[in-house]
């Protein structure tokens, strides 16, 4: 298990896929989000998973070792979001925090592992595929402050 924690964002609505995408069934039976939280499980000693105020976790599916963080003011943003995951591992003697996407069940335990592998407090860390940005990334600690001040829909 690796000391970075991890921070899944599960705030959004999903407006384009219809539904809340979160309960989407996979061919396993499970649902998107809860299945998505028991891979980062598999790598991360902690994952915090930021949910609106109205969301019930169990709900949901999320493992009972998910810590839930809420985001009151989800509806203006990811950059809400993320200011608010930061905000709340401020205290965490971490390095860095791995940002992970509620809906991303088969990102291999061995991609999260090697990116863990490449954190440190001055550096952010992605995986890359055919030369694009993918996600999940690692931002630094050096970087929190700023991530703090995202607001609407600014990403990082």
């Amino acid at each position: 298990m690796f000391k970075v924690p991890a921070f899944m964002l599960a705030a959004g609505r999903g407006q384009r896929f219809g539904s809340d995408k979160r309960l989407a069934r996979l061919p396993d039976g499970r649902g998107l989000l809860a299945a998505s939280a028991e891979r980062a499980l598999q790598v991360f000693a902690e994952v915090h998973v930021l949910l609106r105020d109205e969301d019930d976790a169990q709900a949901l599916g999320l493992p009972a070792a998910c810590r839930v963080i809420r985001c009151g003011e989800a509806d203006q943003g990811m950059g809400h979001s993320l200011a608010t995951g930061v905000g709340a591992l401020l205290g965490h003697e971490a390095e860095a925090v791995a940002v992970l996407l509620g809906d991303m069940p088969w990102v291999s335990a061995d991609s999260l592992q090697l990116l863990c592998s490449q954190a440190a407090a001055e550096r952010i860390v992605y995986p890359l595929h055919d030369g694009q940005r993918g996600h999940p990334v690692l931002f630094g600690r050096s970087f929190w402050p700023q991530l703090q001040t995202l607001r609407g829909a600014q990403g990082a």
